[in-house]
């Protein structure tokens, strides 16, 4: 007897980012390889040609639209009082983890910023967000994850929120550092959304080395073992442009990524795994 397929969330991050990744990421929506992506609110390249590009493919049943919390440099917050920042814009990634670590965010600030965030997703795209997750895992934060999943609770009851925890085996969890480090802090984010009940994907995948030359056609395959039904994996493909390169320093993987999904060999991989896109 043959399984039944199991459905899969294929997520490219960053859409508006620039216009490049935001072209990229629907061109492969149109080519049917991913199926959901989330949004930047916050970035200057999310013009009304972009949205409204976007909302044409979720009109016409090709993909999901979610929220991608930005609360990291080198982007700046929708709202006009929020503290801290940096030279006028949010805290590096490192700065914002130790920050939230130490507890020493200001609450009403993060508040207003999610909240703003989740009314700019709303007014611009005329529905609240199908998901919402965070640019560079915010989302995951302590301090950040309480404030966040009340902000969904409240604002976007019908959203699910992406935790990162994996499902694979022990010794593959060691290897990757940065997904160990994710699988740790889901472990509280899922406890709070199921408290406060959000609901949230069942498997993660999609973390690696992005500073090196990885072999992105060797890693999906790998991400695709143990998932179970209903599961997220994320994806970060884009066409590089200067502007790319002047906002992020994830560029070439981005390209790699976005090769491999338009290929023949992701699609086969997908059929050949009993995936199907939800």
């Amino acid at each position: 007897m043959t399984a039944a397929p199991r459905r899969l969330w294929l997520c490219a991050d960053d859409y508006g980012m620039t216009r490049g990744v935001s072209a990229a990421i629907r061109d492969l929506i149109a080519q049917g390889r991913i199926n959901a992506t989330s949004v930047m609110m916050p970035a200057a390249a999310l013009t009304d040609d972009e949205v409204a590009a976007l909302r044409k493919l979720k009109d016409d049943g090709r993909c999901a639209i979610g929220l991608h919390v930005t609360l990291t440099a080198p982007f700046r917050p929708l709202t006009p009082s929020f503290q801290p920042l940096r030279d006028g814009a949010f805290l590096p990634l490192a700065a914002m983890l130790a920050t939230a670590t130490a507890r020493r965010l200001d609450a009403a600030s993060l508040t207003r910023e999610i909240d703003a965030q989740i009314a700019a997703f709303a007014k611009t795209f005329g529905q609240p967000p199908d998901f919402v997750d965070g640019h560079q895992h915010v989302q995951l934060f302590p301090q950040v994850r309480d404030v966040f999943l009340h902000s969904v609770a409240t604002h976007a009851p019908r959203a699910f929120v992406r935790q990162c925890g994996r499902t694979i085996a022990l010794p593959a969890r060691l290897r990757d550092r940065k997904g160990l480090l994710l699988d740790i802090l889901s472990v509280a984010f899922r406890r709070r959304a199921a408290r406060l009940g959000v609901a949230t994907n069942r498997g993660f995948a999609g973390t690696y080395d992005f500073a090196t030359a990885a072999d992105v056609a060797s890693l999906f395959p790998r991400f695709l073992e143990g998932l179970p039904d209903n599961s997220i994996v994320m994806c970060h493909p884009g066409h590089v442009d200067d502007d790319l390169r002047q906002l992020d320093p994830l560029t070439d993987p981005r390209a790699r990524e976005y090769d491999y999904l338009a290929s023949g060999a992701f699609a086969a991989e997908l059929a050949r795994r009993g995936f199907v896109l939800n």
